[in-house]
């Protein structure tokens, strides 16, 4: 191989994988709504109570570097509103919980409604605002149907 083609395939792989990166980078984040099971506090191997209107289950493992952040993001979130639960659930040595929810990076949030039901997921870490807006439409929600809104306990 010529030293034109070599360098033809370097900027080839190079631009590929800015590609790929810039597309990776775009989803991070990203809230995406999904209509899912009902989760119970059993589901997440814990004891605590989901929130009365809402609960972020943060999935984390001890070798994320960016869980921390997003642990105290989505608490600060949480404590802000009145009967909404940040849950921190460690898969590291929990596969069958990883499994289960689909989870294949931390951090992973899911959106539970007042029932456990998952409204929306987060790959990567959350924009506040995009939480904030998520329960947001939550609480309309249960505005709208009150039946929905019994806590789930």
């Amino acid at each position: 191989m010529n030293s034109l083609s070599a360098a033809a395939v370097v900027l080839g792989l190079v631009g590929a994988a800015t590609v790929l990166g810039l597309l990776w980078r775009s989803r991070q984040g990203r809230v995406s709504q999904v209509r899912g099971d009902v989760i119970t506090p059993a589901d997440v191997a814990t004891e605590v109570v989901f929130g009365k209107h809402a609960t972020l289950v943060q999935f984390s493992t001890q070798w994320c570097s960016r869980c921390p952040g997003t642990g105290r993001l989505l608490a600060r979130v949480a404590d802000a509103r009145t009967g909404v639960v940040h849950l921190d659930v460690d898969v590291s040595d929990r596969a069958d919980i990883a499994s289960r929810f689909s989870i294949s990076q931390t951090p992973t949030t899911l959106i539970l409604d007042a029932n456990g039901r998952v409204h929306a997921r987060v790959g990567g870490v959350p924009n506040a605002a995009d939480i904030t807006r998520q329960l947001d439409e939550l609480a309309a929600l249960q505005r709208e149907s009150p039946t929905r809104s019994a806590a789930f306990v």
